[in-house]
């Protein structure tokens, strides 16, 4: 019998590595939904044979669920925003690159090569960049809506008929911008007072939802959406009448990164596509189909002349700081997790 276990074993060696030869032809991405082009894609398995498949998720809460209940050792790469990366880096949920891994790396802009939520870019690269605020239909409503009012305490003529994003991160830090208070606050009363403001301005919202911020402002099922800079423009772009507000109490500005992931299956099938994003006309495709800004140099001649002239890129003079969303320690980050249970009863 000993000849015949050794045949088996020998069998099972070779089994285990064609899987891992095939295996390095695959690529398998976690992705925000609607936010790189197919063509793009479907360019990178031309040039470099490996097959792309890729999931969505329509928040940074979402995917971090999804990849703790099982998604790890799944996918390669996932696209989280800056508060995120720390979050999952903190949780033992990144991989990490070797110096040098990254051929491309010096393509980095060098305001974003050295971030506080990932140093040295250790297990990410830059993606897009852009703000969240809020979008408003003008054929509804002429008034000024340079205020958070408009989310939380709305006039008559907007109440009932706003969206917001199905995205604790954006709700609350908005909420926080609103009420003036600090981000990651441990005030008892001023967590109190958060948590009834936002009860009281739930009475306002018609819905909490992600995926669809774009469609239900052209639709006109909402006149007022928490949104994404670019979503509003091609809100705007798509035929709807909106606006896009730069409240005078600040919004929120953001930096999704493309970052390895723990147990990636298809490790350097990860490293190619990475080092592929970092090349200023790829990165710029992206830019162009989805409305951001890119983190990586180089990539302005490559680049819709009217990306840069877009309202939602310009801020006006009396609007308010642009500010990245806070990473809470664990006992504070667990009543804010109540407060936006509570919010979405």
């Amino acid at each position: 019998m000993k000849p015949l276990m050794t045949c088996s074993a020998a069998a099972l060696a070779l089994a285990l590595g064609a899987n891992a030869a095939a295996a390095e032809g695959e690529l398998v991405i976690y992705h925000w939904f609607e936010y790189i082009p197919q063509a793009l894609l479907d360019q990178f398995s031309e040039e470099t044979g490996i097959k792309v498949t890729m999931d969505t998720y329509d928040s940074n809460e979402a995917m971090l669920a999804s990849l703790k209940a099982g998604g790890i050792g799944t996918y390669d790469v996932a696209v989280p925003g800056d508060y995120m990366v720390k979050i999952m880096a903190g949780e033992g949920l990144l991989d990490t690159m070797a110096e040098g891994e990254l051929a491309n790396k010096g393509n980095i802009a060098p305001e974003w090569a050295d971030p506080g939520f990932d140093p040295g870019r250790q297990s990410s690269i830059p993606y897009q960049w852009g703000s969240t605020s809020f979008s408003v239909n003008r054929d509804v409503f002429d008034g000024d809506i340079q205020t958070t009012d408009i989310l939380f305490n709305p006039p008559a003529e907007l109440s009932g008929k706003i969206n917001m994003l199905d995205s604790q991160g954006e709700v609350l830090a908005m909420a926080a911008i609103h009420m003036g208070i600090e981000q990651c606050s441990t005030d008892r009363d001023k967590l109190k007072a958060l948590n009834a403001m936002l009860q009281d301005a739930k009475a306002h919202w018609a819905s909490f939802n992600s995926d669809t911020a774009k469609e239900v402002l052209v639709s006109g099922d909402a006149a007022v959406g928490q949104i994404y800079d670019g979503f509003s423009a091609k809100a705007r772009i798509e035929g709807a009448n909106v606006e896009y507000a730069f409240p005078v109490q600040g919004y929120i500005a953001w930096m999704d990164n493309v970052v390895l992931l723990k147990d990636a299956p298809n490790r350097d099938s990860a490293i190619k596509f990475m080092d592929f994003l970092l090349e200023p006309e790829n990165i710029a495709a992206v830019s162009n189909y989805a409305q951001y800004n890119a983190g990586v140099s180089g990539v302005a001649d490559h680049l819709d002349p009217e990306l840069a002239k877009q309202p939602e890129k310009n801020p006006h003079d009396k609007a308010g700081p642009a500010m990245f969303i806070e990473v809470c320690d664990e006992a504070t980050q667990a009543v804010y997790d109540q407060i936006w249970t509570n919010l979405k009863k």
